[in-house]
């Protein structure tokens, strides 16, 4: 007898929470980084100021981000908190009148009023507080904030994207490193473009072309200010 279940389906909206931070602290890191050696480059500064240039982005991009994920998931966490002490506190007050809003929630959603009430009830029975909390506050596992992940997932992510066009640069001759780096860099851009597109369902090709274009954009400016500045470091 043949097996009728149906396959496994495939969802992205559980990727989307990493994914962002892993392509924008990688994407951020490998712009930054590749931009702050260009324009250091340009104003004529040494091998070795470009390369304390290069480190010293890679560890101030790094605790940035990480000080930055931190600071804005802490505050959503408490805003969650809030929420949920809130929603706590009202359906030790108003237990039927919670039932009516969750039914109500579905109603909307185009259930029957009779079945409506019939699965707040048994989800509430189950877990009154979750229930609410997943579909009147969007708030469930799999977008629950996390500082600390978050912080340490986003420095590493742009420690990783800053060490490729750092690498490039310590085996470069200071008079090719410009160019080096800037294909280099549209390069690993296109490829984190089209890896977040891959891993997300969108289109690829759109995604890469967009972030080469505004990563040649960011060199090209701060090349220019080397240039006109001439500033060494």
């Amino acid at each position: 007898m043949h097996d009728l279940a149906h396959p496994r389906e495939r969802h992205v909206s559980n990727r989307l929470g990493w994914l962002r931070a892993a392509v924008l602290g990688a994407n951020d890191g490998v712009l930054s980084t590749a931009s702050l050696i260009i324009g250091v480059a340009s104003a004529a500064g040494s091998h070795q100021s470009i390369l304390v240039a290069g480190a010293a982005g890679l560890v101030a991009g790094a605790m940035s981000m990480a000080a930055g994920e931190y600071v804005s998931v802490s505050s959503q966490a408490d805003s969650e908190a809030a929420d949920l002490a809130r929603e706590r506190g009202e359906l030790t007050v108003d237990q039927s009148g919670e039932v009516q809003e969750l039914a109500a929630i579905y109603v909307g959603r185009g259930v029957d009023r009779p079945l409506a009430l019939q699965v707040a009830e048994q989800l509430m029975a189950r877990d009154a507080l979750a229930a609410h909390a997943r579909e009147e506050l969007g708030i469930s596992d799999l977008t629950t904030a996390r500082p600390v992940q978050a912080a340490m997932f986003s420095a590493a992510s742009f420690a990783i994207g800053a060490a490729l066009p750092l690498g490039l640069a310590m085996v470069t001759s200071t008079a090719w490193v410009s160019p080096a780096i800037a294909v280099a860099s549209l390069a690993f851009l296109a490829l984190l473009g089209a890896a977040g597109a891959r891993l997300g369902g969108a289109p690829v090709l759109k995604a890469a072309v967009r972030v080469m274009f505004w990563g040649a954009l960011a060199m090209v400016v701060t090349a220019g200010i080397g240039l006109v500045f001439g500033t060494k470091v």
